[in-house]
């Protein structure tokens, strides 16, 4: 009976990070959707969104890396709250610059805003694992993400351009009701209650040594990194390009993006239960190497239908077989690890798409096929290491893990 109350606790506790995490996704996906276009009503080119965005992510990464060294497990819950709560009054302030032509607090705010986003998405899951902790809730919790950004951008493809008690919703209106949902996730963080049984050990005293006694974490990080800036270069500025290179209006674009968001999400959880092949080799094949075909042909043909193609496909298989390509490698790693871990791989991934984004910038003048010919070749490197990391796990020596007592069937390859 203490036990199924015990794990009826962690359960409720989970789905209570589950909820806040989805009205901050609702919010997020709703002001994101549209951030670029409100930069550009306010005087920014493509290239200073693709700047700002990318500077705003390079402080990202120096902020994740001053989380992971002085934020510990048990102060998560407080620094996630104060988190939220600044990006709340930050976007707020936005709120008010609007058509003010204040371009060094509008950059201030953008740069606040990209950087606190990035801290509670690398927060979220170190904080499920003081509950529970297995491949499918990394799932769950990348889907819980996804699906909510995508129901986001639901809410701002109905109301924008609709007129409601004689106001016309323009992209102004929209961040004000993406901090309406905002509001719901911080009241939630704040009533969270999180037990922590985090030890101080001298193994917790450096995730840098940590990784690096690994192979196979090493290469880990590597591929989140090239797979970051991949996805980046080629959908860093993906509202832009839909407007102003396929000529969609701004409501077409924002259903097309919603609907292909709706369908990764429905493809990634069908994926997750029914279609994963044992072979993890075809696995990543499917999520990556029809994706880098598209994008070969997309620039042979230079046609803009074909690259809408392209784009619509690596957005479909954006969420699936994420337990199989990240999922695993973060759950090797036990609890006592698992914050510093996240920290670390955020950055990887924060750097990747900081480079990705300004890869994206350059691109974006020179035109689509561009754009996806640099992405496919940074395509073929990150499937390179996937297919490596498969071959290690294949190669891994049986172990215990420390914190959970979970054996893995994998053998080790020793340094």
């Amino acid at each position: 009976m203490k036990k199924h109350r015990f794990g009826s606790n962690k359960r409720r506790l989970e789905r209570k990070i589950l909820a806040m995490l989805a009205f901050f996704s609702i919010s997020v996906g709703l002001w994101e959707n549209f951030r670029q276009l409100w930069l550009q009503d306010n005087g920014f080119s493509a290239t200073d969104v693709s700047t700002v965005t990318s500077i705003a992510t390079f402080i990202s990464v120096a902020g994740v890396v001053l989380v992971g060294v002085f934020v510990k497990a048990r102060h998560l819950k407080a620094f996630m709250s104060a988190v939220l709560i600044v990006k709340f009054s930050f976007l707020s302030l936005l709120l008010g610059l609007d058509t003010t032509a204040s371009t060094a607090l509008i950059n201030l705010c953008i740069i606040i805003d990209v950087l606190t986003s990035y801290l509670i998405v690398i927060s979220v899951y170190p904080l499920i694992t003081m509950a529970i902790k297995s491949n499918q809730v990394y799932s769950k919790r990348k889907l819980v993400e996804y699906l909510f950004r995508d129901l986001g951008i639901l809410v701002g493809g109905l109301i924008i351009g609709q007129q409601f008690f004689g106001i016309i919703v323009d992209y102004n209106i929209c961040l004000l009701v993406s901090l309406i949902f905002l509001a719901p996730a911080i009241i939630m963080m704040l009533r969270l209650k999180v037990k922590t049984t985090e030890k101080t050990t001298a193994r917790c005293s450096s995730i840098a040594k940590y990784i690096l006694r690994s192979r196979l974490q090493v290469f880990y990080m590597m591929y989140a990194f090239f797979a970051a800036t991949s996805f980046a270069c080629a959908l860093g500025l993906k509202m832009l390009v839909l407007t102003n290179y396929l000529n969609f209006s701004v409501g077409i674009a924002t259903n097309f993006l919603l609907i292909v968001g709706l369908l990764s999400d429905i493809i990634g959880v069908l994926a997750l239960h029914y279609f994963t092949p044992k072979n993890d080799y075809i696995t990543m094949t499917l999520k990556f190497g029809i994706r880098l075909v598209a994008y070969v042909i997309a620039v042979v043909a230079d046609d803009p239908f074909i690259s809408l193609l392209a784009i619509t496909w690596s957005i479909l298989i954006s969420t699936a077989y994420e337990d199989v390509s990240d999922g695993y490698y973060i759950n090797l790693v036990d609890n006592r690890h698992q914050f510093g871990y996240s920290t670390l791989k955020y950055v990887m991934t924060v750097s990747g798409e900081a480079v990705g984004m300004l890869l994206c910038g350059i691109t974006y003048a020179v035109g689509i096929p561009c754009m996806l010919g640099v992405s496919a070749a940074i395509t073929i490197i990150q499937m390179g290491i996937a297919y490596y990391l498969i071959y290690m796990r294949h190669h891994r020596r049986r172990v215990r893990h420390s914190a959970s007592r979970m054996r893995y069937s994998e053998r080790l390859i020793n340094e």
